[in-house]
C-alpha cells in the first residue's frame, strides 16, 4: 500500500495570497484555477470562547478536493493559525466524503462544492478574536493545484450578518450524526497489518462504506466489505511502524443508503 503525493509533482500554481476582509464576518473569495475559497464565520465566540466558521470551497465542474484522509493520493485541507495570537486551537470538521476510483488510485473526498465547518478556540474567553490563518488544500482535475491562501479577518466587524450565519448553519447541518450502537462501527481485531471493523447500518449493508482517517505514522488502504455470519465487516490493510493502529482513537465516517455517522475507533 503506497500513498502517492500528486502535490509534489506540480509547481505551486496558486501560491500565498491574501483573502482580505469583505466588510462582514467573512473574507473575500480567493480565486484559483478550478474554483475559489473563502473563510466565513458566525461573528462572535460563544461563552466557551469557541468561534464557528466554514472553509467554503466552491469547485468548478470536473474539479475535486479531499477529505481529512484522502487515501492513496491527495492533499487534506489544513488551517494554520500560528500568527493568530487570539486563538489557541482550530479544528476542521467534514461532511461525508465519497469514494472515487481514478484507475491507478482511489481517493476519498468531494467532486462538488463543499463547506467544511471550522471551530476556532479563543486563547482567552471573553476577549476579541482576530483571525490570521493560512489555508492549504489541493484542488484537482487531472493534476493537483496546491492552494495556499492567507485569510485575515475581524469576525466582530459584522457579527450579525445573516448571510454568513446561514452559510455556517447549513454546513453544520450537513455533518454526519454521531455514531450509535445501531449505526456505528467497532474494532474486531488488528494483526499482521490488517484492521477488521464490524459495522451496524440501517438498510442494505451492500450500500455501506467506511472511511478511516490515519495520522502521520499510519495510513489505511481502501476497506474491503464482506458479510460473514450475518455481520457486516470491513477489512483494512495498514501501513505503519508496527502495522497496528496507534494508541489514540481513529476518526471514521460510516456511510449507508440512509445517511452517515461520525465516530472513533478505539484500538482493541
Amino acid at each position: 500500500m503506497t500513498r502517492i503525493s500528486i502535490l509534489g509533482a506540480v509547481a505551486c500554481a496558486a501560491c500565498l495570497s491574501s483573502g482580505l476582509p469583505a466588510g462582514a464576518s467573512s473574507t473575500d473569495w480567493f480565486e484559483t484555477e478550478g474554483g475559489r475559497v473563502r473563510l466565513v464565520t458566525t461573528g462572535l465566540p460563544d461563552a466557551q470562547g469557541r468561534l464557528t466558521g466554514v472553509l467554503d470551497i466552491a469547485l468548478l465542474p470536473g474539479w475535486k478536493t479531499y477529505w481529512r484522509d484522502p487515501g492513496d493520493a491527495g492533499v487534506p485541507p489544513t488551517l494554520d493559525i500560528t500568527r493568530s495570537a487570539d486563538l489557541s486551537a482550530v479544528e476542521i470538521l467534514y461532511p461525508a466524503p465519497g469514494r472515487h476510483d481514478e484507475g491507478d488510485f482511489t481517493w476519498a473526498g468531494y467532486d462538488r462544492p463543499v463547506a467544511l465547518p471550522v471551530t476556532f478556540q479563543a486563547a482567552q474567553v471573553g476577549s476579541p478574536v482576530q483571525i490570521d490563518a493560512d489555508a492549504f488544500l489541493g484542488i484537482c482535475e487531472t493534476i493537483c493545484i496546491p492552494v495556499k491562501a492567507e485569510f485575515v479577518l475581524d469576525p466582530a466587524s459584522d457579527p450579525d450578518n445573516e448571510d454568513d450565519r446561514a452559510v455556517v448553519e447549513a454546513a453544520l447541518s450537513a455533518l454526519p450524526a454521531p455514531a450509535s450502537a445501531d449505526f456505528g462501527a467497532r474494532v474486531v481485531s488488528h494483526a499482521d497489518g490488517r484492521l477488521v471493523v464490524e459495522a451496524h447500518v440501517p438498510g442494505d449493508p451492500e450500500a455501506a462504506d467506511i472511511f478511516i482517517a490515519g495520522n502521520d505514522d499510519y495510513t489505511f488502504a481502501t476497506p474491503r466489505r464482506s458479510i460473514e455470519d450475518g455481520k457486516l465487516l470491513f477489512s483494512v490493510e495498514m501501513d505503519g511502524p508496527a502495522a497496528v493502529p496507534p494508541e489514540t482513537a481513529l476518526h471514521y465516517t460510516l456511510v449507508a443508503a440512509s445517511g452517515a455517522v461520525n465516530g472513533v475507533l478505539a484500538p482493541k
